[in-house]
């Protein structure tokens, strides 16, 4: 396989995973059984993909309870958020507001003072950034816009995300815990964590297609695709997993648009684009190293990015 290609199926897979959770609400299931099964089924690919590789599951309490923080803010939380915006916004736009998660780590960052004053051109980034968020919903033409439950549900499972990042660096990364088994531990963890909310929402009849649509969500969108990117940041280096980041919007956007008929809008499409560009600017610019980052120090930075179901974590480039 082609480096362009596995690209292309590793985006396709990520990104599709709006798409899945609006099938499985539109077939019947609730926030609370997405989440739950979604969980479940990725740390189930994860275990199974860790014992492979014969990498066994921490045995310090210490770093489970950092796991039982990082699996809430990364996990359970942004995984419930985002099928609960789906319920009133497009699959495509909750893939567009995913990709702001950059946005809100640096100004995470700027609160805690782990960054640097910003320059012009990052500060001009995060502008620009919110405004294409703004231009997607256009508040000044309606009621709700950007103020919606659903808006406001998908804003904050990436802001989760962006939390999620910073403690993960800091508290879970580098401390001797090959990356498959601490995904896997870390979803495994999650899934226990959004068992109770199995019981919020009532009881629908789903259909077939919503238990395939949550099955492929958990197997291929979440246990897989963590799989798929920790081999191309080994392999490939880190540039090119985070090209997949900047794919992942046009994906989710592409495929609402041609399996569930969502409007594909100027706006929605000028917005997605304004989102991109402000994220690209706000990337800080690092002087190119002489040898490309060893695997196995990209492999415990990739921990961060696939066990959250977003690639906008470490420091890579921008999902």
């Amino acid at each position: 396989m082609t480096s362009a290609t596995r690209m292309g199926v590793l985006a396709l897979l990520w990104g599709s995973g709006f798409l899945w959770i609006k099938i499985s609400l539109n077939e019947g299931l609730t926030p609370g059984w997405i989440t739950f099964v979604r969980c479940a089924l990725g740390a189930a690919v994860l275990l199974a993909l860790a014992y492979g590789a014969g990498q066994r599951l921490p045995r310090d309490p210490a770093a489970w309870g950092r796991l039982l923080v990082a699996a809430f803010v990364c996990n359970a939380l942004p995984f419930l958020l985002f099928s609960v915006g789906e319920q009133t916004v497009d699959s495509g736009v909750a893939g567009v507001l995913n990709a702001t998660t950059p946005l809100w780590s640096l100004l995470i960052g700027l609160a805690l003072g782990t960054e640097r004053p910003l320059r012009a051109t990052r500060l001009a980034g995060l502008v620009l950034g919110f405004a294409g968020v703004l231009l997607i919903f256009a508040p000044w033409s309606h009621a709700s816009g950007l103020l919606s439950t659903g808006a406001l549900a998908l804003l904050g499972a990436s802001a989760s995300y962006a939390v999620a990042f910073a403690y993960m660096a800091r508290h879970l990364t580098g401390r001797g815990t090959a990356p498959l088994a601490l995904s896997a531990a870390q979803l495994l963890t999650a899934t226990g964590l959004s068992t109770p909310a199995l019981a919020v929402g009532g009881t629908a009849t789903v259909t077939w297609t919503g238990v395939l649509a949550v099955v492929v969500l958990g197997v291929l969108a979440t246990g897989l695709t963590f799989h798929l990117n920790y081999r191309m940041i080994a392999e490939e280096g880190p540039t090119a997993a985070a090209t997949v980041g900047y794919l992942l919007p046009v994906v989710s956007v592409a495929l609402g648009a041609l399996i569930l008929d969502e409007p594909l809008t100027v706006r929605v499409v000028a917005g997605m684009a304004v989102v991109l560009v402000g994220v690209g600017l706000t990337r800080p610019r690092t002087r190119r190293r002489r040898a490309e980052p060893r695997a196995t120090e990209w492999g415990s930075n990739s921990t961060r990015a696939s066990s959250c179901g977003s690639p906008h974590s470490c420091k890579l480039p921008m999902l």
